[in-house]
């Protein structure tokens, strides 16, 4: 088999795991077993175990998380350079080829435009952490096809990283701070022991089922936060505006099966209460802005409208 120079003829796409609500150890575990057995198929058909190396490349995926990002790619070629030291790979054709996707699932369907700025902090993190390729998602994807603008927007903010942040002049910006060295650290011999416990499977649907239920409990814990908002979510369940017009956008042919962080929150949204509820704001704007800015976002998120007493300092009882 004769290919192209830089062309590979099998993707690792770990953003399938992602989608479904996969944390970085578990999106890491996933892409090296399913590497594993990519690794193991090319040489039972003939190919070399260098030449089934370099048919390989990976895709994972980029959140607005900037320094497990950043952590994550690093600790991703750790990894698959053990694994290829493991399987008599050579130094030269071990290296792992990354493309980095902006994430799906941290992408909100109410005030989209804050997904610009996720997206740039995703595309920098992954361009830092060494991602060979970076794919930026439009900011209207959850609302659906994207428009010309959108896809400009996304275009342009590779060009802005690359030509105006040099995010690519440096091979591995991040190296030697001790956080992200540490936090690569940890990502590592986490995503090792998940893989260890992936690869020792007797079956494809016994490793399948328990990916499946470390994602499930990943879901559910990550949910219960964002359900409590101690993991907010910018425009949904933090400073949300229930008077927004979102952008009209033509529909998929086919729903995106993406469990997106905010969808419930959005779906409360959708099914939005149509009484308000009345906030008394009695003394002074100082003594009850900052409780009353609170319970409005609050009920907000929640999809329910709030009306103020307005002024009242210096009113008669």
């Amino acid at each position: 088999l004769a290919l192209p120079l830089g062309v590979r003829a099998v993707t690792v796409d770990a953003t399938a795991v992602h989608d479904s609500g996969a944390s970085e150890v578990q999106e890491l575990a996933y892409s090296l077993a399913a590497g594993a057995q990519y690794l193991r198929a090319l040489v039972e058909a003939g190919f070399t175990i260098e030449e089934a190396a370099g048919l390989i490349d990976f895709r994972y995926a980029a959140t607005d998380e900037q320094f497990p990002t950043i952590a994550k790619f690093r600790a991703a070629r750790r990894l698959w350079n053990r694994v290829a030291e493991l399987s008599g790979v050579s130094t030269a054709a071990a290296g792992q080829l990354q493309h980095a996707v902006t994430s799906r699932p941290m992408m909100s369907k109410y005030d989209p435009y804050v997904n610009m700025l996720r997206t740039t902090v995703a595309s920098f993190a992954a361009g830092v952490g060494g991602a060979a390729a970076v794919t930026v998602l439009p900011f209207d994807e959850p609302l659906g096809l994207p428009e010309p603008f959108s896809r400009r927007i996304a275009r342009n903010t590779s060009s802005l990283l690359i030509s105006e942040s040099h995010v690519a002049a440096v091979a591995d910006p991040a190296g030697g701070a001790y956080a992200v060295e540490k936090l690569t650290d940890d990502l590592a011999r986490a995503a090792w022991a998940l893989f260890g416990e992936i690869d020792s499977t007797d079956s494809l649907d016994a490793a399948l089922a328990l990916v499946r239920g470390k994602v499930e409990a990943t879901v559910s814990a990550r949910a219960l936060e964002i359900a409590k908002r101690t993991r907010p979510i910018t425009g949904v369940s933090e400073f949300p505006n229930l008077h927004e017009t979102l952008p009209e956008r033509r529909p998929y042919a086919e729903p995106l099966d993406v469990l997106r962080y905010a969808g419930e929150f959005e779906a409360l949204r959708d099914d939005r209460s149509a009484t308000a509820v009345f906030l008394a704001t009695m003394g002074t704007v100082a003594a009850h802005t900052a409780r009353a800015t609170f319970a409005a976002n609050l009920l907000a998120s929640g999809g329910v409208d709030t009306v103020t007493a307005g002024a009242t300092e210096g009113v008669d009882d």
